[in-house]
């Protein structure tokens, strides 16, 4: 697990953007259950998150050199959706996997790519369609009822990318899986890279 410098967090930074979103998107899920409402209005929410890269702090874009990071960013207080920034090295990815709750990726910085997968009535995993490539402003879903198997990755090799994901709970506290081709799951819960999170609540500093 990376521990932040307090140094670092105590920084002035403009949280208003991702302040303006979470009060945006728990508007929207005390307004509706329905999925693939939060699902249209919380892109819309994202898309306006992604398109400025000025307003995620420092210490939630470091990349570690062997594995991607996932810096808890907020998480609801009654765990509905939690936000995090994925940070990739060059050539970093993830396995196979699942997600097991609705979820949204926005790209902020750099590129990324992401190949869906099927599960075949024998039970292994199949790619599915094209190669997405997301580029900084894009935002696409993912979730069990339209799609929630794929594998992604950092689309540069010599740069870190940094993707602004939101899900629907505490994604680092979900049970969900890894796979072989062969379908075989593995286990696993993510945890978050960090210890400390943003303070978004705090209005008497402005970057």
């Amino acid at each position: 697990m990376t521990t932040i410098p307090a140094e670092t967090l105590d920084r002035p930074v403009d949280m208003t953007r991702l302040r303006t979103f979470v009060t945006g998107l728990a508007d929207v899920l005390a307004a509706t259950d329905d999925e693939a409402e939060i699902l249209q209005s919380g892109s819309k929410l994202l898309a306006r998150l992604v398109a400025h890269d000025d307003w995620l702090p420092d210490a939630f874009a470091v990349p570690h050199p062997d594995r991607y990071q996932q810096y808890l960013l907020h998480c609801d207080s009654r765990e509905r959706f939690s936000i995090v920034s994925f940070v990739w090295g060059p050539g970093q990815g993830t396995p196979i996997h699942d997600h097991r709750v609705w979820g949204l990726i926005g790209m902020l910085r750099g590129r990324e790519q992401a190949q869906r997968y099927d599960r075949a009535p024998d039970g292994s995993l199949h790619s599915h369609g094209t190669v997405d490539t997301l580029s900084p402003g894009d935002v696409e879903a993912v979730s069990p009822r339209i799609g929630d198997i794929h594998r992604v990755w950092n689309a540069l090799p010599d740069a870190p990318s940094i993707s602004i994901h939101v899900y629907g709970g505490n994604i680092g506290a979900v049970e969900r899986a890894t796979f072989a081709p062969d379908g075989t799951p593995k286990r696993f819960i993510s945890g978050y890279a960090n210890t400390l999170i943003p303070n978004l609540w705090d209005k008497s500093t402005k970057a």
